[in-house]
């Protein structure tokens, strides 16, 4: 039996064979489990490895400055979600970003999961990847970047798990690549915009690369609000979390140079309640670096739990008054506190107030 399979030609007309695809009568579903199972193995720079070792063994290191290198490669960021979602506790499958998974695994835990984490180098081809993994995590650094960029300008509330999305959000593209060799030079070929590159996924593979995505998260048993804005975020109707995915890897193209729709990016900033100005001011400063600004103010290490008490706190309420607001005994306030102190490496309330709010958390 012929393994090869039928590719429609871009300007239409009868099928033709390509030779590129083989073993397509194995069917989607067991391309796509070879697939998923490929990226278990998925490299991490070097380079990123290396520095998050680096910043782990500091001791005068910040929670931030771990944060940071940790997102700066986005197998290190499955890897440190994947594995902080089986030790949660109580939270096991629910973490959705790197500060709260940093929280749980401990600076020990991570240096440990980056010691054993493949690498791959820029100037050496790893087997099976090629230089995927590169061109995969410049993109998805852009798209965090805008993101970022969004969440300041609406003043989004889950910005930590908002940046965890972006940085993951092309995740089933590793997936088609790996399973079908045609991708995606000749899927994409002649497609200009994102929107057409996921016209023409659907029209020859029956799936596209967010759909693809989203299954990936569930498989790792990462939190189900992530995995579903993975999987809607080139959805017409997605809206919250992945509409902004959706419009941030549309500005990451325009940052890069390449072709977007006006009219859609409109579109998808209307939904996403960004005002047309709004959107012109980020246009404008993201190709000068507007998104340099991304981490000048570290990632919050605070729970929300433990950013509403600290914010009463700033307001001048005293202990009985913030447990009477949230709900809360006494006790747990002066323990989320307590907690809070520990993470800022504060003394006493009025300096972690005063850290939280020159880094921007309050």
């Amino acid at each position: 039996m012929s393994s090869q399979v039928a590719v429609r030609p871009a300007s239409g007309g009868p099928p033709r064979v390509d030779p590129v695809i083989r073993g397509h009568n194995e069917g989607h579903g067991r391309r796509l489990i070879k697939a998923f199972e490929a990226l278990e193995s998925f490299p991490a720079l070097a380079a990123s490895r290396d520095r998050v070792l680096e910043v782990v063994r500091d001791e005068r290191a910040s929670i931030g400055e771990i944060i940071r290198a940790i997102e700066s490669d986005v197998a290190l960021v499955i890897t440190v979600l994947r594995i902080a979602n089986r030790l949660a506790g109580n939270r096991r499958g629910r973490i959705a970003s790197v500060p709260d998974a940093v929280e749980v695994l401990t600076r020990e835990g991570i240096a440990a999961l980056a010691s054993r984490t493949r690498t791959f180098d820029f100037f050496e081809r790893t087997p099976g990847w090629e230089a995927a993994p590169e061109r995969f995590r410049l993109h998805a650094i852009a798209t965090q970047v805008a993101a970022d960029r969004l969440a300041r300008e609406l003043e989004y509330p889950n910005r930590d798990e908002l940046l965890c999305t972006a940085l993951l959000h092309d995740i089933g593209k590793l997936v088609l690549m790996h399973a079908y060799p045609a991708y995606p030079a000749q899927i994409h070929r002649g497609a200009r915009t994102p929107e057409e590159r996921v016209y023409r996924e659907r029209r020859e593979l029956g799936v596209d690369h967010g759909v693809v995505g989203g299954v990936l998260a569930r498989r790792w048993a990462l939190p189900g609000r992530l995995a579903s804005a993975i999987e809607r975020h080139h959805a017409d109707e997605a809206s919250g979390e992945a509409a902004l995915v959706r419009l941030a890897d549309m500005l990451a193209h325009y940052a890069h140079g390449q072709a977007i729709s006006p009219g859609k990016l409109l579109e998808v900033a209307k939904r996403c309640g960004l005002a047309t100005r709004q959107l012109r001011s980020v246009l404008y400063e993201l190709p000068h670096g507007g998104g340099g600004e991304r981490r000048a103010v570290e990632p919050c290490p605070l729970s929300s739990r433990e950013l509403e008490v600290l914010r009463r706190l700033a307001e001048g309420k005293v202990y009985k008054q913030i447990a009477a607001e949230l709900g809360l005994s006494t006790s747990t306030v002066r323990t989320h506190l307590h907690n809070t102190y520990a993470k800022l490496g504060a003394v006493d309330r009025a300096q972690a107030v005063l850290i939280a709010t020159e880094r921007g958390w309050l």
